[in-house]
């Protein structure tokens, strides 16, 4: 299993009316943490695009236990439960400063081929990579 945690600090145009963290921007939190934990493990999105693959979301689940807030250094762990095929999910877990968890969730991304949108394998590099964390 990998596990990678990225911090972020909650800027005022993330919240709402009534300063907590709109609903929405989780799923973007989850993205900052899913690219960098695949940083953490040295990978890199940018050359595995470059090189003709993309990872669109299939599917997206997060359950909201309590609110960010405004200026809050939230704490993101990602974890890859199992080695990639022609999917990948990553699982999140988002604390606050007090080291309440906030929001948890998980996605499933495909690797598909940029030109015809096919189903793929995971580039070489990264399942050479994460395979470590699973022996």
């Amino acid at each position: 299993m990998f596990k990678a945690k990225t911090q972020l600090r909650v800027r005022y145009a993330e919240t709402d009316q009534m300063g907590f963290v709109y609903y929405g921007n989780y799923a973007m939190y989850f993205e900052v943490a899913r690219v960098e934990a695949m940083r953490t493990a040295g990978f890199s999105y940018r050359e595995m695009e470059d090189s003709g693959i993309l990872m669109p979301v299939l599917e997206s689940y997060i359950t909201y236990l309590k609110p960010g807030k405004y200026d809050d250094l939230l704490t993101i762990h990602t974890v890859i439960p199992e080695l990639p095929s022609v999917k990948i999910r990553f699982e999140y877990q988002v604390s606050n400063e007090a080291g309440e968890q906030i929001a948890r969730g998980w996605t499933t991304l495909a690797f598909i081929k940029k030109e015809n949108h096919q189903p793929t394998r995971p580039p070489k590099n990264l399942t050479e990579l994460l395979a470590p964390y699973f022996n």
